[in-house]
């Protein structure tokens, strides 16, 4: 595949492009010091991997409406920062109720809250992301973005890890009794201290500014290809991607059962925690890479391999042995080069393929598309994972990733002209 030629020249990215990372990077400093410990939480409360595929598949489910509508409105109203700033003012409440929470609803109702922020949020800032900067660019943005937003979650895991070592001490052995309330006590300290520092995140925000102008219309054109020399930046259209990126969705349940099923295996809570830490720890280091790589070779070949490599860290989790360590550590290192290698890549795409003034709702329409499919996704593997096992639910995960990656060419596959039928219009006109 040959290199995009406008993809040559980087210009540096605009100044505000930072600020929105260190906004990310606090407010993940925040949210993270709490969801690998949120299993430990709900599984206190409701005794079962179903009630926690439903807590977070139903939080998947909020943010995919309300980032379908927000992004709308901030397309109709040409205003963006109203709803970030919302966004990241919301979890600070949510977080609070989690850490006053003593029984389920008042869990459910803090989590829930706590991602309506996300909901508001997500579409609009990833539409602002996408304005500041042209597209040639944008892969790197994005990139630099989930950069800075995996930073963040990497510093919140290690206070989440410091605190629990901390509160809870080495893990009881193996005839001891367990302390579930504990550990439950430990995380509402957790998500206590988590409340406190989303406020620095919220503060940053009143240091963004909306873009004057959209990036894309500040830009010149692309000068016209030749005839008949394809281009490796070709966009097949929202639908087509959208339809895709669903599909990839169904086999994307929430990374909390990945978390549960390394407990599972016999992990302490600490070594469960510096283990998602390490797989943050990838996210962020190659996700700037893996975003200027798409500018330069494309999206699909990067989402292609980011499945690929999901399917990979599905399969290590269901063969994985009570005791491993090994296992469950190469499954999340897995994960991280997953994420990296999809997430702002995804939303690169949407942004290439939606006109500027309609770009925050195709990105809230993606969201909402995700989250449904993330609720299906985390709801199945909870209930099989209830009725057949663990094993049985992450190699059914794996299967619909192997489809989806299958599938991928055959639903992208450019049609040829055909010089016969272009010839009969002509006549017929």
């Amino acid at each position: 595949m040959t290199p995009d030629p406008q993809t040559t020249a980087r210009p540096p990215l605009p100044r505000e492009v930072w600020t929105l990372g260190w906004v990310s990077f606090f407010a993940d400093i925040s949210g993270e010091m709490l969801y690998p410990l949120l299993p430990l939480l709900v599984i206190a409360a409701s005794g079962s991997a179903t009630g926690l595929g439903l807590i977070e598949g139903a939080s998947a489910l909020l943010i995919a409406l309300l980032a379908a509508a927000a992004g709308s409105f901030s397309d109709r109203r040409r205003s963006r920062l109203v709803w970030v700033r919302l966004g990241y003012g919301v979890p600070i409440a949510g977080k609070a109720l989690i850490a006053a929470a003593t029984a389920f609803p008042l869990l459910f109702a803090g989590r829930l809250l706590d991602r309506l922020g996300k909901g508001l949020r997500s579409a609009p800032r990833d539409a602002l992301l996408a304005d500041m900067v042209p597209r040639q660019a944008r892969g790197r943005a994005f990139g630099m973005h989930r950069a800075f937003d995996t930073a963040g979650a990497i510093v919140g895991t290690l206070i989440a890890a410091a605190l629990l070592w901390l509160l809870t001490g080495t893990p009881a052995p193996a005839d001891a009794p367990a302390a579930p309330h504990t550990n439950a006590s430990a995380v509402r300290t957790v998500a206590a201290i988590a409340a406190a520092l989303g406020v620095i995140a919220f503060l940053l925000t009143l240091f963004l500014d909306e873009p004057r102008a959209r990036a894309d219309a500040t830009t010149s054109p692309a000068p016209p290809a030749p005839p008949h020399q394809p281009q490796p930046h070709t966009t097949p259209g929202l639908v087509p991607a959208l339809t895709v990126l669903s599909l990839f969705a169904l086999c994307r349940f929430s990374d909390t059962l990945l978390l549960l099923r390394a407990a599972e295996l016999g992990l302490a809570p600490w070594t469960v925690v510096l283990l998602y830490a390490t797989s943050n720890c990838l996210y962020a280091a190659l996700s700037y890479p893996a975003g200027a790589l798409s500018d330069h070779w494309g999206r699909w070949p990067m989402l292609a391999g980011g499945f690929a490599v999901y399917v990979g860290a599905c399969t290590l989790m269901a063969v994985a042995p009570h005791g491993s360590l090994w296992f469950p550590a190469a499954a999340l290192a897995l994960l991280g080069v997953h994420l990296a290698l999809t997430d702002g890549v995804a939303k690169a795409l949407v942004a290439d393929s939606a006109p500027p003034d309609r770009r925050g709702g195709a990105l809230g329409l993606y969201h909402a598309i995700s989250g449904m499919c993330a609720l299906a996704a985390s709801l199945g593997v909870g209930l099989i994972w209830d009725r057949w096992g663990a094993p049985t639910a992450f190699l059914c995960a794996a299967a619909m990733g192997l489809v989806a990656v299958a599938s991928m060419p055959a639903m992208l596959r450019p049609r040829r002209p055909n010089p016969a039928a272009e010839s009969l219009g002509r006549i017929n006109t």
